[in-house]
């Protein structure tokens, strides 16, 4: 496969060259004042095919030559003094990543085994059992139904405000930390973008420098900044803001559940004790 495509290279390269050298004699020989077809006008074009063919050995001699590799820290290094913002907000997003992606695993609970424990113990008259049982849960949940347990005996709407206050208390902690990868994700591409600019600016102080007399390769430094630092932070904000929404997506699914495990609470200390059966009578009297 190599060769043929190396065999294709070389026959594009050839006719390509010999087209040129044909234009640039015509051209030469209608420039000099003679008639198309004097000799001149050949030899003219005859020498414009050795330069191009010169010029052709060069570029296969350019062509040929092996790629070198550029590692990613070289590719990193060309973005100027931009990619250490950048570099520090991919990192501070990594953290907040994973933090609230533990925390918020570790505050998952089956909530359903949680309030038939709770249950059985008030039942039993064990308030203070089911106070430690809720502490040892260690999770938010837990922690929002024992405020109300600690409030048992007082007015039922001192009770529900005991739970709505821990509530807020658990979904702040909850959303911890979620206003800096938002943040992330909207300053990162302008971060790039800035680069961009940047870039631009260095590749035109460089034209103007050497006074239009530039090439590709004085240019390439700017170029380089300005693709490296905007691919970079469109890349850091599009990750950052995918996982914002995600972990959103499952803060709002963990607040709903537990809403419903403070309202299934509340309707289980608002439900009517049933009544002991009266001793016999005949066993009282006497």
């Amino acid at each position: 496969m190599m060769e043929i495509m190396a065999a294709v290279k070389d026959w594009l390269l050839m006719n390509v060259v010999q087209l040129v050298g044909q234009v640039v004699g015509q051209i030469v020989g209608q420039a000099s004042g003679q008639a198309p077809g004097q000799v001149a006008g050949l030899e003219s074009g005859q020498a414009s095919g050795q330069e191009s063919g010169q010029m052709a050995d060069t570029l296969g001699a350019l062509l040929d030559m092996p790629e070198e590799s550029i590692s990613a820290i070289e590719i990193m290094s060309q973005g100027g003094l931009l990619m250490i913002p950048l570099f520090a907000l991919s990192v501070l997003a990594v953290y907040v990543i994973a933090e609230r992606w533990k925390t918020l695993s570790n505050a998952e609970m089956e909530l359903d085994d949680l309030l038939e424990t709770i249950e059985s113990l008030l039942k039993s008259g064990n308030r203070t059992a089911a106070i430690e049982y809720c502490e040892g849960t260690g999770k938010p949940v837990g922690r929002i139904l024992k405020a109300g347990l600690q409030r048992l005996g007082r007015p039922i709407g001192e009770i529900k405000e005991a739970i709505r206050n821990a509530g807020k208390k658990e979904i702040y902690f909850l959303e911890h930390r979620m206003n800096w990868l938002a943040t992330i994700a909207g300053v990162a591409p302008l971060v790039g973008f800035t680069g961009t600019v940047t870039g631009m600016i260095r590749a035109f102080m460089d034209i103007q420098a050497l006074q239009g007399n530039v090439n590709p390769s004085v240019l390439a430094g700017g170029i380089w900044e300005a693709l490296i630092t905007t691919a970079s932070g469109l890349i850091i904000g599009i990750v950052a803001y995918a996982f914002y929404n995600y972990l959103i997506g499952k803060i709002n699914r963990m607040v709903f559940d537990l809403e419903n495990a403070s309202s299934d609470f509340v309707d289980l200390l608002q439900a009517p004790v049933p009544k002991r059966k009266k001793a016999d009578e005949g066993g009282v009297t006497g």
